[in-house]
């Protein structure tokens, strides 16, 4: 191979493994759309077992209307922070950030959806636009809505130095989620998609995930006794006893699926590494786990994604998954790709257009 088909090998690759997270984490959340909020008993009373993309029940409290492989939120705000990261790679103006999104909410209102912003980062928001400091909007916030929308960090940004890795998601998270376990939570999130750019296995995914946790729980508010980094590697430790063993699903359940980042997250990360990186089988677990299954579905398949790249999502249900959505996501990997490029050097990757 000459070294220019080297060189292209190795962007083509990059760009594969970014796509891979983007598309992952919009199968995950479309697979879970019409199961979130639900339990687990609900689901199968429901809709039996999920096997592929379907519609919501008709009574489905938010996701009622919409079509089979439609996403929710947790796509649309990671589009969001993927379009400000390419605008304004090297800043983050939180007022800026806080008005995008609350813009982002008017134009949902406006198409009659019902997935609207979670409570911490509404309650946030309006703090901030009231006149309150960003040191202090973010200061409860300790559900998972930074770590779902935060792939496009992961993409943007190397996973070493790990601290410079965290200090970019902590930026991202203080107007919203201020609080050591959010910002954990969205630091091992990041942390395992920016691995699996890098080449790195399910299992060093998750490791390095691990450190990145530890890393966050050093930074904002609260200190309220959860251990992010403890659940994630308590849950990776169940997931590994019972690798071939749907049973361990009863073990992982008891963890918790709610909105709080202490549960969904370790949750997460055992789907994750159970499923060895097959992002489709992740996502149909998270689907039918109950809970907040879409954000748990777009963290998990969103980290498969990543480590396996777009060519190892399955073709037929990524062609209705774009074609519902009108996704178009080639260029956002190329231009998340080119600020993780400057970010590590210009010398570390070859140059490519976007």
């Amino acid at each position: 191979m000459t070294r220019a088909a080297t060189t292209q090998a190795a962007i083509d690759g990059l760009a594969d493994k970014a796509l891979g997270a983007l598309l992952g984490g919009a199968m995950g959340d479309a697979l879970g759309m019409p199961t979130q909020t639900m339990s687990r008993a609900e689901i199968a009373d429901t809709y039996g077992t999920i096997t592929d993309f379907v519609a919501p029940s008709d009574n489905h409290p938010v996701s009622h209307g919409l079509p089979a492989a439609a996403v929710t939120d947790d796509t649309e705000q990671a589009l969001l922070l993927a379009e400000y990261i390419m605008a304004a790679p090297e800043t983050f103006d939180e007022e800026r950030w806080a008005r995008a999104l609350l813009a982002w909410e008017t134009s949902i209102k406006r198409r009659a959806l019902r997935d609207l912003l979670g409570p911490s980062t509404k309650r946030a928001l309006e703090a901030l636009l009231a006149g309150a400091p960003v040191s202090e909007t973010g200061r409860f916030g300790d559900t998972n809505g930074a770590a779902m929308r935060i792939a496009p960090v992961g993409i943007a940004t190397p996973v070493e130095p790990l601290s410079g890795l965290v200090d970019r998601v902590e930026a991202v998270c203080r107007v919203t989620h201020n609080t050591a376990t959010a910002i954990a939570a969205a630091a091992a999130v990041a942390a395992a998609i920016s691995a699996g750019i890098d080449g790195a296995s399910v299992d060093d995914a998750a490791t390095m995930a691990l450190a990145a946790a530890r890393e966050g729980e050093g930074r904002g508010h609260g200190r309220d006794g959860v251990d992010l980094a403890d659940r994630i590697a308590n849950a990776l430790a169940i997931a590994a006893r019972r690798k071939d063993d749907t049973a361990w699903l009863d073990e992982v359940e008891r963890i918790g699926t709610t909105v709080a980042c202490r549960e969904s997250v370790p949750v997460a990360f055992a789907i994750f590494t159970s499923c060895g990186g097959d992002a489709w089988r992740a996502g149909l677990i998270s689907a039918n786990i109950g809970g907040d299954t879409d954000t748990i579905g777009a963290m998990v398949a969103g980290m498969a994604g990543a480590c396996g790249g777009a060519a190892s999502l399955p073709a037929d249900r990524l062609a209705r998954l774009i074609e519902i959505n009108g996704l178009e996501l080639d260029g956002i990997a190329r231009g998340l790709l080119t600020v993780r490029r400057a970010r590590r050097g210009a010398a570390a990757y070859p140059a490519f257009a976007p």
